[in-house]
């Protein structure tokens, strides 16, 4: 990375350890590693944080359950479940932060004494509700009534299981101080939360109005000791959501590699989350920079729930479904391709496995894979195998010279707006109308006659030349079977690594030369058995 040029800086929340990852959790990292590619073969510098959240009462009572301490019970699941997932769904993160490490401690006691020095933290007692399986303090009207075996308590609405009262004397961060500050921001900045629905939801919680809030816990002995008062630890989320400065070199001297880093990436320029916890990246996390004078991340883009059955994706639910159920089965390329392509970002969708079949055997399968296919097939058949040159374009051809030029021009405005479904079916769309030509033009007919070697030749290379564009449209999304696509079509040899080709010149018809030589390799996306 450049010392001078501002890197783009994509983070997903950390997830919560003490959970097994589910394919809600790969897809919020496949959104992020789509994106940060997709920027990278714009020609920017990009860093790409993910990580993990290994403090608070959840991981302390599980490790006790188990018998280990919590750093041995959080360890394990980070080595047995958390990293393994960022292989398996491909992700190429830059860095992977855990907030038992040195470097968020450190940087989380400093955070938190400049907020006290800033005067925006003060002693008082708490008493009131508190969720575990949120790690949340819950206000009255946050609660639902319980129903069956928890009627006549009150249940939190994302878990349905009663809360428990806290009494404690905490440390309070002065959240109400911010709220006209907040409105102010956002009203000036609409574009920082995102979608429509969340920056809605974030003003009308803003305008009833913010009460401080604990910042510490006196109860829980697993988390990070105040520096001022070792008695008690930083509420969770307090010490969660800095690992988003804390991993960049937050609080690290300039001259330093961490504060240099800290310089090229600060301010976050998107932060993934989930619309579950829109409220804290979108009003607490930003009142907390206002607090140490920091700039503000520049969007918080609140995905929907991946639903099946209706039921939200949850471990506590039973509805969650590993990555890698899925992925054994399909790809990880068929699986970052699906959750893109099958929902909007930023709404619920719906997760079945007949769907994803369904699309991965007509658009990948028979669209894009069976294309790929025959076009490699057909010039080893009729060319031995090298690109032949263009010597006979028709209009048919120019139609697909124009339609390249949009489709790439439309997927590069909608994945920088985080709309993947409309970015993939442009691309998609682009494909279908090859596949026409293809049938319209009929190649092996053509190839039975000598005569009409110069229109065979300029079909062969505008197929040809028509993938090459796809398979980089398509590799921010697909790494794999793009790489593999890449090679077949002689496309390395001739251009350089897929990663390193621009998304400004795929439009530009002609840049794969005749004289390429093309191999059939294997299937890009082989035909599966149905689940039974």
């Amino acid at each position: 990375m450049s010392s001078s040029e501002k890197a783009f800086y994509l983070t997903t929340p950390i997830y919560y350890v003490n959970d097994a990852p589910h394919i809600g959790h790969a897809y919020t990292t496949t959104a992020g590693d789509v994106l940060t590619r997709w920027h990278r073969q714009r020609g920017e510098e990009v860093w790409f944080l993910t990580g993990v959240d290994e403090h608070g009462t959840k991981v302390e009572r599980a490790a006790e359950a188990g018998g280990v301490t919590p750093q041995q019970w959080v360890d394990r699941l980070v080595s047995t479940d958390w990293l393994p997932v960022l292989e398996t769904v491909d992700a190429a993160n830059d860095d992977f932060i855990r907030t038992t490490s040195s470097r968020h401690i450190e940087g989380v006691q400093r955070f938190w004494e400049v907020l006290r020095e800033n005067g925006y933290v003060f002693a008082a007692p708490y008493e009131g509700p508190y969720c575990v399986g949120c790690e949340e303090f819950k206000l009255p009207g946050d609660l639902l009534d319980g129903e069956g075996e928890y009627a006549g308590q009150k249940v939190c609405p994302v878990h349905g299981r009663p809360v428990e009262q806290l009494l404690e004397d905490n440390w309070f961060f002065q959240l109400s101080a911010f709220q006209q500050r907040l409105i102010d921001h956002y009203e000036a900045n609409p574009e920082a939360i995102q979608p429509q629905s969340a920056y809605n939801e974030v003003m009308s919680f803003l305008r009833q109005g913010l009460v401080d809030i604990s910042m510490s816990r006196s109860s829980v002995g697993w988390g990070i000791p105040l520096p001022w008062d070792e008695k008690q630890v930083v509420y969770v989320w307090f010490d969660a959501l800095l690992n988003y400065a804390t991993a960049v070199g937050f609080g690290a001297a300039p001259d330093t590699t961490e504060g240099k880093l800290f310089a090229r990436t600060w301010p976050a320029d998107v932060h993934l989350v989930g619309k579950d916890i829109l409220r804290f990246h979108a009003v607490y996390w930003p009142a907390m920079l206002m607090a140490a004078n920091l700039p503000l991340p520049k969007k918080v883009f609140a995905h929907g729930w991946l639903l099946v059955g209706g039921e939200k994706m949850s471990k506590t639910k039973l509805t969650g479904i590993s990555p890698d159920q899925i992925i054994d089965h399909f790809g990880s390329d068929a699986f970052r391709y699906y959750f893109l392509r099958a929902i909007a970002f930023g709404q619920d969708g719906s997760f079945s496995w007949e769907d994803m079949s369904a699309r991965y055997t007509a658009e990948l399968a028979n669209g894009l894979g069976n294309l790929a296919s025959r076009a490699t097939a057909m010039v080893g058949k009729y060319c031995e195998g090298v690109l032949p040159s263009a010597p006979a374009v028709t209009d048919a051809e120019v139609v697909l010279h124009d339609a390249l030029t949009a489709a790439a021009a439309e997927a590069d405005r909608a994945i920088l707006e985080l709309d993947f479904l409309t970015g993939i079916t442009a691309v998609k769309s682009f494909i279908d109308l090859v596949n026409g030509y293809v049938t319209e033009q009929a190649p092996w007919v053509l190839a039975k006659d000598p005569v009409n070697d110069d229109r065979l030749h300029t079909v062969l290379y505008t197929i040809c030349e028509s993938l090459r564009a796809v398979a980089v449209l398509y590799n921010p999304l697909m790494p794999k079977a793009m790489t593999s696509l890449w090679s077949q079509l002689g496309a390395e040899a001739q251009l350089g690594p897929i990663g390193e080709q621009r998304v400004a010149d795929v439009g530009t018809w002609g840049r794969l030369q005749p004289g390429a030589i093309i191999t059939k390799g294997d299937s890009l996306f082989p035909r599966i058995e149905e689940v039974a």
